[in-house]
């Protein structure tokens, strides 16, 4: 269930850029390492790492680190709660925008 307090009932967990960015691209892969999202997203580290953090204590995104060759890898993944939130949230959007209940041949 979304935490009140942004119109709509959109979750505000999700909804800074940078957080939606992330779980948009986490959605679509299996997981993705950490520069590959700070790339994509043209955050620095530490904003990122800061957006990260909430979305891992939300329960949305789980961490995997581990060392390849002598560098360690983060990687992240979403957990089904985050898929369900994220899948609400675009619900809840698509709803705001008035767009529910359109095929992909809508405009």
């Amino acid at each position: 269930m979304p935490d009140p307090g942004l119109a709509g009932g959109l979750d505000d967990r999700i909804h800074a850029k940078l957080r939606l960015g992330v779980m948009a691209i986490l959605a679509g892969v299996d997981e993705a390492e950490f520069t590959h999202l700070r790339d994509r997203l043209g955050a620095t580290d530490g904003n990122l790492g800061s957006h990260l953090r909430k979305l891992e204590a939300a329960g949305f995104i789980a961490v995997r680190k581990q060392v390849e060759g002598r560098v360690l890898v983060t990687r992240y993944h979403l957990t089904p709660q985050g898929r369900a939130a994220f899948r609400e949230y675009v619900d809840q959007l698509a709803t705001l925008l008035g767009l529910e209940g359109r095929g992909p041949e809508s405009p």
